[in-house]
């Protein structure tokens, strides 16, 4: 019998383009390799010029990102993915607008993730979410956690700015000390509010890849986790 053909996964990157790599990297990690043919075929569409989600959703006042990130969809299916991501949490915003315009499966990673918590830590009623304020304004994890009787838990006003600071601070490059102790402060927040575990749930603070003063999942590592098994063994999509 023929070995069973791997499946090639189509990425919607550029948003942003540090944290596009940062999943290529942990892809790349998390594949059992022996040589260079042992990993995953990738095919990505790192497009940064994809219109921003923030004036979109938080502004109100920006382009539709949903015409353009379809538009990505349609062309990585045509290059022939097998099946494609969105490497952006508050890009799941507009998951159903790619999904309808290819003829193959769309990774939701924000029910990917919502799934390893049901599956992983059932006992944790309170869950921390470390994301910029468009995912919280969409609803996109508080609507799932509520059906799971899991109270999602965000930063105050005051440290949910500071957090979207620390987002647009790597998305210019910049890592440094002093995003860092911001980030670090904003999960010390949270756990001071009584979350007992936090998502990171930005792609950009994925790419920090600070220790937290607080158990936490990275979506971003989940969503790798399943590009691997899914391109590997054909693993069903959560």
């Amino acid at each position: 019998m023929a070995e069973k053909k791997e499946k090639i996964v189509g990425i919607l990157g550029g948003m942003g383009p540090e944290a596009t790599v940062d999943l290529m990297q942990r892809i790349i990690r998390l594949t059992p390799a022996g040589d260079d043919a042992d990993h995953i075929r990738c095919i990505i569409d790192n497009n940064p010029k994809v219109p921003s989600r923030i004036k979109a959703i938080i502004e109100g006042d920006g382009e539709d990102p949903g015409p353009c990130m379809a538009d990505m969809g349609r062309r990585l299916a045509a290059w022939g993915a097998d099946f494609l991501v969105i490497a952006c949490n508050t890009a799941h915003y507009y998951h159903g607008a790619v999904q309808a315009a290819v003829d193959i499966p769309v990774i939701n990673l924000i029910d990917l993730v919502v799934q390893h918590v049901k599956d992983h830590f059932p006992e944790r009623e309170k869950v921390g979410i470390l994301a910029s304020p468009a995912v919280a304004m969409t609803g996109l994890y508080t609507s799932r956690f509520r059906k799971l009787a899991v109270t999602d838990i965000w930063p105050d006003t005051d440290h949910q700015t500071r957090l979207l600071g620390v987002i647009k601070a790597v998305k210019k490059g910049d890592t440094g000390p002093g995003v860092r102790f911001d980030y670090v402060a904003v999960c010390d927040h949270l756990r001071q509010r009584g979350a007992q575990l936090a998502i990171v749930a930005c792609t950009e603070l994925s790419a920090l890849g600070e220790a937290l003063p607080i158990d936490f999942l990275d979506a971003a590592e989940i969503l790798a986790m399943e590009i691997v098994a899914v391109a590997k063994k054909g693993n069903a999509f959560a």
